[in-house]
């Protein structure tokens, strides 16, 4: 893999394309990464004993040929 974690990486192509952001974890055996703040979605998180529920949002892997390192670690 050309990058790794704590390197910062500019997005080149997606729905997220132009966003940048660190990269959190890489997961070189899927050729995978996880960006800080990028490829988002939302999970619903259930309640319990009385407690209620939410929605939080986490970021999602993408594939490592979608991202161009900017600064190295």
């Amino acid at each position: 893999m050309h990058v790794k974690k704590g390197d910062k990486v500019k997005i080149i192509s997606g729905k997220d394309k132009g966003k940048s952001g660190v990269i959190l974890r890489a997961l070189p055996r899927e050729d995978k990464v996880v960006v800080e703040g990028v490829a988002l979605y939302k999970r619903s998180l259930k309640g319990s004993a009385g407690k209620v529920g939410t929605v939080v949002e986490r970021p999602r892997a993408i594939h490592v040929s979608n991202v161009a390192r900017v600064e190295k670690k």
